[in-house]
């Protein structure tokens, strides 16, 4: 009986050579074809020139953003039916004129005021000369445009919402209520105030 267990047990392991042998052969293919994925992104990234470090990169975009901003204006007070060209033509004479900017709202409609950028650093100075002058009938803003920096937001004060327990401002909110029952004094806890209650 025992002998008959062992010539089992040879022939399971004689099944499980060829599949574990293929399974090895699958997983040589699968690594080779890895590494070979590698090669082609290394190659890719090299042919593109990006960074491999996001913090290398985002300092050199940080860079690039001030550069490109230190040749641009922000031009206000754009008249809505204004187009690009006619932004471009009116800041002609300043220099050459890369690329014109006019921001609009979620339903296409323009905001009112446009991004002119410049070839030249130097005809940043030139253009604001051209600060109050008349396009479509609208007195221009012209200034040099700022670079935003990330995650430095201006801080804007909230509102107090009159549904979340703050009193509503110059409300007189007495100290505390009588008992109806004659037990003596109830005390209401009161909010604190941010508003004096004289206005």
């Amino acid at each position: 009986m025992d002998g008959d267990d062992v010539d089992m047990a040879a022939a399971e392991t004689a099944e499980a050579v060829p599949e574990l042998d293929d399974m090895k052969k699958r997983l040589k293919e699968m690594e080779d074809e890895a590494a070979a994925l590698r090669e082609m992104q290394a190659k890719v990234e090299k042919e593109m020139g990006s960074v491999q470090d996001p913090s290398a990169s985002a300092t050199a975009s940080q860079a690039n953003k001030e550069e490109v901003d230190s040749r641009s204006v922000f031009v206000g007070n754009v008249d809505y039916s204004c187009t690009p060209e006619e932004v471009q033509q009116h800041f002609q004479a300043c220099g050459t004129v890369n690329r014109v900017t006019i921001r609009s709202d979620k339903y296409g409609q323009p905001k009112g005021y446009a991004y002119v950028e410049f070839v030249e650093t130097e005809a940043v100075q030139e253009a604001l000369l051209l600060n109050e002058s008349e396009l479509h009938g609208r007195q221009l803003k012209v200034t040099a445009k700022r670079t935003n920096v990330p995650g430095m937001k201006q801080f804007r004060a909230r509102r107090p919402n009159p549904y979340m327990g703050f009193p509503p401002r110059g409300a007189i909110m007495p100290p505390y209520l009588f008992s109806p029952y004659g037990y003596g004094k109830v005390m209401r806890y009161r909010m604190p105030m941010r508003y004096s209650p004289y206005g």
